[in-house]
């Protein structure tokens, strides 16, 4: 039997009928703490780690372009040949949500070490650009005058340089949003100013044939920035940034993945549906919702992972999984959860929950070894083993995703609307909602034991419905609740 348990300190109504809006919010990281479990010991590892790092040698790249002396030589690996930089942005990022997560104020000044010196970097450059690519200015001065060579992983013969740059994009939306740096903001809106310059003479035929090379979520990024700074450009820029290639197929509801790179894809799809959020476009939602479907049900395996050696299988062929040492990618689960958190705040089904749950306990919670360092491949090949990086040597694309990982497993344990919880997932925590002066507790030490223990405070009586996701792993009947120490009766609605 499947139990919850829940101490209503002063009041609670019970719910059995699902909320007639199903467009939910999350609480911000900063209003929950993890508590003791495996979630908590890999946020503490991961914050150890983050301190570790050198944030001079990560800034390196972003001073020597911008024609600043570097303070300490660039970190090896990715970062000093030819990705340059992209660790920055998502350290950035990792900073934003670990500082939430914890309160450390380590982290927050370290944070804002970064950002000073990218805003110095800016300053030294009067059109807005920062950025850490090898030889930067003369590839985007080539593209803005329409000079476009692409290919998949390079643009003007440089290393996804795109891609590179979303990581700061993305990176400075975090410090802004999560941390509410308000410098980090500033330096925001001059790159994306600097970025519609660059491609304000372009043809949406030049724009898309620039699409070809990976460039991460640069949709997603500018639909952020129109929300941040309240100006539709950014949103006009964010649909033109879409690839068609790839929207096209998921509008007609088509499945066109097969042999795709499979991390190029998933961002670029993130975008579409951040871009239907903002404009309340449910076309484009619709296809986003399509592709997590196609992703999850034809091309996932157990523990939420995807792809063979970077690339989608055919949807009915499984084989090259488990004969190749190079199964799902770690970055792949990260930005699927990203695309789940989407789809379930604007369609509260509990599906979206159950990938969730079942990939970051799986995978993600996995991919971080207990020392430090991150898996990049997670091979089921039978008898086969992970790589962990190296933490002061290795600086993959999933090191970056890897530090951000552990430090936001509290973004959607809960949800809301204007007045209900709703309790996603298992995870012991404790729920800070100050402005209903609501203070919620669970305690659990799932999957080991099958039940959760809720402790509710309140500072005045109210009356409000608390909801429960009825996971996939429990059958209909067997699920059990009681409220101060009295059974209730659980129904299950199709959500």
């Amino acid at each position: 039997m499947k139990f919850f348990l829940l101490n209503a300190v002063l009041f609670f109504m019970p719910a059995i009928a699902f909320n007639q809006t199903r467009a939910l919010k999350a609480f911000p990281l900063s209003s929950v703490r993890l508590l003791n479990s495996p979630f908590r010991q890999a946020q503490e590892t991961d914050l150890k780690y983050m301190l570790s790092l050198d944030a001079d040698r990560l800034l390196a790249p972003f001073l020597r372009e911008a024609g600043i002396e570097p303070k300490a030589k660039s970190y090896p690996n990715w970062e000093n040949t030819g990705l340059d930089g992209h660790i920055g942005g998502h350290y950035i990022s990792a900073l934003s949500n670990m500082y939430a997560a914890t309160g450390d104020t380590r982290i927050l000044e370290r944070l804002r070490y970064m950002i000073d010196w990218l805003d110095k970097c800016q300053r030294k450059d009067t059109d807005g650009y920062v950025g850490g690519i090898p030889g930067g200015k003369k590839i985007w001065g080539d593209i803005a005058a329409g000079n476009i060579k692409a290919a998949s992983f390079s643009l003007n013969d440089k290393w996804v340089p795109l891609y590179n740059i979303h990581k700061l994009f993305a990176g400075l939306v975090d410090a802004y949003n999560i941390a509410g740096s308000t410098k980090a903001k500033e330096v925001l809106v001059k790159l994306s100013d600097w970025f519609v310059n660059i491609t304000l003479k372009l043809t949406d035929e030049q724009i898309q044939t620039m699409l070809r090379s990976e460039h991460g979520g640069m949709n997603e990024a500018f639909a952020d920035v129109a929300v941040i700074a309240g100006d539709k450009k950014y949103l006009e820029l964010a649909r033109r940034l879409s690839h068609r290639v790839i929207l096209n197929p998921l509008l007609q509801q088509r499945d066109a993945l097969n042999g795709l790179h499979a991390n190029t894809q998933i961002p670029k799809v993130i975008g579409y549906m951040r871009i239907a959020q903002v404009a309340n476009d449910t076309a484009w939602a619709n296809a986003a919702n399509f592709f997590w479907n196609t992703v999850t049900k034809n091309r996932t395996i157990s523990i939420g992972g995807n792809s063979v050696r970077e690339h989608f299988h055919p949807a009915n062929n499984f084989s090259s999984m488990i004969e190749t040492k190079e199964g799902p990618e770690t970055c792949n689960s990260y930005n699927m959860l990203k695309l789940s958190k989407q789809l379930f705040l604007s369609n509260a089904s509990a599906n979206y929950m159950d990938y969730y749950e079942r990939t970051v306990y799986n995978h993600i919670l996995s991919s971080q070894h207990p020392a430090g360092g991150f898996v990049y491949f997670t091979p089921i090949r039978p008898r086969h083993y992970r790589v962990y990086s190296q933490p002061q040597q290795s600086f993959w694309c999933c090191v970056g995703s890897g530090l951000e990982n552990h430090g936001k497993y509290g973004e959607i344990i809960y949800g809301h609307n204007d007045k209900d919880i709703f309790i996603n997932l298992f995870i012991p925590s404790v729920l800070e909602w100050k402005q209903k002066g609501i203070s919620l507790e669970q305690q659990t030490s799932f999957p080991n034991t099958e039940r959760t223990q809720i402790k509710l405070t309140l500072k005045k009586p109210q009356q409000f419905a608390v909801f429960f996701r009825y996971p996939s792993w429990v059958r209909d009947g067997m699920l059990k609740a009681r409220v101060n120490n009295k059974d209730v009766v659980v129904k299950r609605n199709p959500n």
